[in-house]
């Protein structure tokens, strides 16, 4: 990302983190990476019915079988649903089988605390990745800090002029991570009484997007932009069934079909003003490289709130891939090559070089790949109820961070 201002820097701070040595921290007594070490690992998803968290699940499923880990761990994939109780007895269940750490996408921010803190009793390392908990033993990897929803309403808000329709389209209801950017989101709005917001529950989920957008639609005509996280290929596929020749402003997800219509000329004359941005399936994997390297003793963070970058692709800044991968700056890959809803973020060549392409879309780990050391950590800002619990969150948290309003707030 560019531009990145100073508050944001301050609040997103790199941390070197120190390899090689045991860890102490609440209450775990981390193993050495000792070769004929074994451990039994668990993947937890909330819920699943989406691309996000099939790509999150088959990236992290590939970096299981990829060596070393492929001799060193035994790894299984559960899934709970969006019932916190459900979640919360599977949970259960694993730390009864003698997980050695848990990987979850938590249905809750709060509601999982006792199940937590018992596998942490247990000696059992609890991360949750993309949503965060409050349960101060469990280890969060996620983006909230680094204000997609801020942002991203900002930008909507300058390609307006500050004034127009904006649809929110929100995600799961009750995870930390929907709770947090609605409140960013309807407050950076609310500063213009221009904006007129509709609003509905997607799901992070393109067909529900896609059934509520047609909907609305088909009420309020006259709409200007639409603001998802997931869900906005979806949202897409609405616009262009029932207003195909006057589009919208859109921010969303990095759905390869939703990146290539951004940058399609014909589109954007149609009035197709696109942002790709926000937490994308990569995030899951990373998570799972720290766990494991906390889990075997080669780190120890020095906090529990752990940041992934987050991607930021505007309209403008489109460019088609020729091969497997992201390089030399490219950012989508052509029509043939991956289905429309791929979402192009569950790849990271710098912080994730060991997946590929087949790995995300099957599970299956890179032929002679290795695991590859992590760099340095970044950690999140605190923010109270989301990421933790008697704690203050930095100044100007629902505010934008990088992106300057062109439109001054009434």
């Amino acid at each position: 990302m560019n531009g990145l201002s100073v508050r944001f820097k301050k609040w997103l701070r790199p941390v070197l983190c120190a390899a090689g040595g045991l860890a102490a921290t609440a209450g775990f007594v981390l193993p050495a990476h000792a070769q004929g070490a074994h451990y039994k690992v668990f993947l937890d998803l909330s819920y699943s019915g989406n691309v996000w968290q099939a790509e999150a699940a088959n990236g992290i499923t590939a970096l299981a079988h990829t060596p070393p880990y492929d001799k060193e761990v035994t790894f299984k994939e559960v899934i709970s649903g969006t019932d916190v109780q459900h979640q919360i007895s599977d949970l259960q269940s694993m730390i009864a089988a003698g997980a050695n750490a848990i990987l979850f996408y938590p249905v809750s921010g709060t509601g999982l605390n006792r199940v937590i803190e018992q596998g942490c009793k247990r000696h059992v390392l609890m991360f949750a990745y993309d949503s965060s908990v409050t349960a101060p033993c469990a280890y969060n990897v996620a983006s909230l800090s680094q204000g997609y929803a801020p942002n991203s309403a900002q930008w909507i808000i300058n390609q307006l002029g500050g004034k127009g329709t904006v649809v929110i389209n929100h995600g799961v209801a009750g995870t930390a991570l929907t709770e947090v950017m609605s409140r960013q989101l309807l407050h950076v709005f609310g500063e213009y009484p221009g904006i007129h917001i509709l609003q509905f529950y997607g799901s992070w989920n393109d067909a529900i997007s896609q059934e509520a957008m047609a909907k609305i639609l088909a009420a309020d005509p006259n709409v200007d932009a639409v603001w998802s996280k997931d869900g906005n290929w979806g949202v897409l596929q609405a616009l262009m069934q029932h207003r195909p020749n006057r589009l919208a402003v859109m921010s969303g997800q990095s759905n390869n079909g939703y990146r290539l219509a951004m940058g399609d000329p014909a589109l954007q004359k149609k009035g197709l003003i696109g942002l790709s941005a926000g937490s994308g399936p990569a995030d899951g994997p990373y998570a799972f490289k720290v766990m494991m390297e906390v889990l075997t003793g080669q780190l120890k963070p020095t906090g529990h709130n752990i940041s992934y970058p987050m991607p930021w692709v505007p309209y403008d800044k489109i460019k088609v891939c020729t091969g497997d991968s992201f390089v030399n700056g490219c950012n989508v890959f052509p029509a043939s090559k991956v289905p429309a809803s791929f979402i192009d973020t569950s790849l990271d060549g710098t912080y994730l070089p060991e997946l590929n392409l087949a790995s995300v879309q099957t599970g299956a780990p890179v032929p002679g790949m290795t695991i590859q050391k992590l760099q340095p950590l970044r950690y999140e800002g605190s923010l109270p109820g989301v990421n933790c619990v008697n704690c203050k969150a930095p100044a100007g948290w629902l505010d934008p961070t990088f992106i300057k309003p062109t439109v001054a707030p009434k």
